[in-house]
Parts: C-alpha cells; sequence; structure tokens
C-alpha cells in the first residue's frame, strides 16, 4: 500500500501518518505546504517544521507552497493520500476531489472520532507536542509552548465546557508542533523564538531550532 502523507508538524497529521504506518503502508514522502496567513485548507505557524518532523520520522519532505499542492500530488495516482482532517467538512471534501481527479485514494483515519480520545491516543504514543498558536477565549498566551498532556487535555476540556471550544483545535482555536519521537529518539530543541501577538491569535514563532537524540 504505497502512500503520500500531508505533514503539518501539528498532532492530527502526525497521528494520521502513524496510524497509517501501523497498518503497513508504505510512506514514501511526506508533503509538507507552506500556506497562506489564515489559510482555511492548511496549518500555518511553524507549517515548514513539518519537515523537521518528517525528519525525525526518517521520511523524505517536500516543503512546497499552496499553489504548488495540486501539481505535486498529480504524479502520484494509485497512492494513498493520508491526511489529519477531523472535522472540517471543507478540507476533507477538497482532498477528496483532488484524490478523485488525481487518481489518489483518501485516507483519514481521524474523521469524525471523538476529539478527546484522538488527544488520548497522541498522548498514549510517548511523542511529545507544544502548543504554537492560540486563538481562542479560555486559550491564553500562557498556553503557548506548554506540552500537549493530560493536564493540558484536562484545561482544554474545561475551555469546551465554559466557552465551546473544540477540543482537538479544530476550530483553528490553537495549533500544536510535535516535538519528539519515541521510536527514534529524536527530538527537535527550539533554540530561538518569539511570541507574535496578532489580537485573539498568538502565535509561538520558531526561529532557530535544531534536531537532536534523546
Amino acid at each position: 500500500m504505497k502512500a503520500i502523507s500531508l505533514i503539518s508538524g501539528g498532532k492530527d497529521s502526525f497521528l494520521s501518518l502513524l496510524t497509517a504506518l501501523s497498518i503497513g503502508m508504505d510512506v514514501e514522502k511526506t508533503i509538507t505546504v507552506k500556506a497562506e496567513l489564515d489559510s482555511m485548507m492548511f496549518h500555518y505557524p511553524n507549517a515548514e517544521l513539518g519537515r523537521a518532523v518528517s525528519s525525525m520520522m526518517g521520511i523524505d519532505n517536500s516543503l512546497i507552497g499552496e499553489s504548488e499542492f495540486n501539481d505535486i500530488i498529480s504524479v502520484y495516482r494509485g497512492y494513498f493520500l493520508v491526511a489529519g482532517a477531523v472535522e472540517s467538512e471543507f478540507q476533507k471534501t477538497r482532498l477528496e476531489e483532488l484524490c478523485v481527479r488525481f487518481g489518489l485514494i483518501p485516507f483519514f483515519p481521524l474523521w469524525r472520532r471523538n476529539q478527546e480520545s484522538i488527544i488520548r491516543e497522541f498522548i498514549s504514543t510517548g511523542s511529545r507536542a507544544i502548543f504554537v498558536s492560540v486563538a481562542a477565549e479560555g486559550l491564553g498566551v500562557e498556553f503557548l509552548g506548554r506540552v500537549l498532556d493530560d493536564e493540558s487535555l484536562s484545561d482544554l476540556i474545561e475551555a469546551n465546557r465554559r466557552n465551546g471550544i473544540s477540543i482537538i483545535g479544530e476550530g483553528g482555536e490553537y495549533e500544536t508542533l510535535v516535538t519528539c519521537y519515541p521510536q527514534t529518539g529524536k527530538c527537535i530543541k527550539i533554540l530561538d523564538s518569539e511570541v507574535v501577538d496578532r489580537g485573539i491569535q498568538k502565535n509561538l514563532i520558531i526561529r532557530r531550532y535544531e534536531i537532536t537524540q534523546s
């Protein structure tokens, strides 16, 4: 089962890739789209670090612009396309349409799963992710750089109860960056970063990093 996988660097695309690998898919390449600001299709903050996440996993990566996406995937006719879509009908429908157009097979293992269970599954893998963007009432700047773990999940559940946010962040309430992959023991060590305040949205922008062996 040959496949390509979209990877933004965040928890959902990462967990979808892990799922594909666990069932025996031969993922030849990951594709990271460096999206336009506030893209409706692709993760934005630190998107280029999808390449670093793929490197931790030992998989070749192509970092492309959003306008290049159609041309890149069109050469993978007959492959599975792995993506981390959870609730966005817009994202899922567009990817499915592209799969039909270019002859790929969509594989979205997280689609419409219970959001809390997705995060708990991610945590159970032993992988590590941090919050790199927040954009919702109840999620302040103090979340930036925080690890996604049982404690922060409890806070997300409480923010959902109080303010109705998506626990998984599907509405853009927050974004994450995977920083450790236990199967290879490799981690992204952040050397320099800054907080960029865009009003309700606050982003932790990674300026410099290195991949280390834990």
